[in-house]
């Protein structure tokens, strides 16, 4: 039989272990059961969602607009219930600072960092309206596919007509929920933010408010397993930030191409101050 201590990731893993004391260890193992129970949940309500109360909405509201202005209220109460329940079972903490400020927008792109698998769930859970861009292999997603075509979220293809759609949608008054980086971030890794957000935001001329989350300990990275739970519950704080004035860019570039391209350049300082 090989000696399992003889992998040096099985060994460290161990040496950890053996620093937490006896009710870190059952804290721990209480977060790794409630975590599954959460995902599980997620994907049941999910499913319960696409199969049986979308399928009624669209029946019930046949113009377009408000059955997805519908459907993302229905979104935004679930996820809240779901946050408020990963919070209640000791999975995560979290706190908003300057919330009233975000659910006041309207008419404006939200751009945030993405650290974590449930960055958007958090977000989403405190706006009763939020369009979101999502790239397109969620839409192969079984578990939720029927949410983001139920919600009219938009696919991250076709270019020029993902800017016609976003442009339609803000100028609704909506707000849309864009992660630049295009997926999680990479921990240790310098961020690169895709001129995406500042496109839409320069050619729809809507200002663009900024959110940075910070997760500590590091939870449902890029990198890690759903299962795989720090020693320590994690804690999300979640900053709500200043709008970006999108008018100033305009007037002080020649060409909106310029101007976005400035523009993204702000935004990865804002969205990442501490790698400034």
């Amino acid at each position: 039989m090989v000696d399992s201590f003889s992998n040096p990731t099985m060994a460290v893993a161990a040496s950890i272990m053996s620093t937490l004391s006896i009710t870190q260890r059952l804290n721990k193992s209480w977060r790794i059961i409630a975590t599954t129970g959460c995902f599980c949940f997620f994907g049941l309500g999910a499913l319960v969602l696409t199969f049986m109360v979308f399928p009624v909405i669209s029946l019930l509201t046949p113009q377009r607009q408000q059955r997805e202005m519908k459907v993302q209220t229905i979104i935004q109460r679930a996820f809240h219930f779901f946050c408020r329940t990963m919070r209640f079972v000791k999975v995560i903490d979290y706190r908003f600072d300057n919330l009233a400020a975000l659910q006041a927008d309207r008419h404006c792109v939200i751009v945030a960092n993405h650290p974590s698998l449930i960055d958007y769930v958090l977000i989403a859970s405190q706006l009763p309206q939020c369009d979101c861009l999502v790239k397109a292999t969620i839409w192969h997603n079984p578990f939720i596919k029927g949410i983001v075509k139920a919600a009219g979220y938009i696919p991250n293809k076709d270019p020029e007509g993902l800017l016609t759609a976003c442009n339609q949608r803000l100028q609704q008054g909506n707000v849309l929920l864009v992660f630049p980086e295009g997926t999680r971030t990479t921990p240790a890794i310098t961020p690169k933010l895709q001129r995406g957000a500042a496109q839409i935001a320069v050619r729809s001329q809507v200002d663009i408010r900024v959110i940075h989350i910070t997760v500590t300990p590091s939870f449902l990275t890029k990198e890690q397993k759903w299962y795989q739970v720090p020693d320590h519950k994690p804690f999300f704080l979640i900053e709500i930030k200043d709008k970006l004035n999108i008018a100033s860019y305009l007037a002080a570039n020649s060409s909106s191409t310029t101007a976005a391209r400035q523009l993204n350049k702000h935004l990865t300082s804002a969205i990442f101050p501490t790698n400034v």
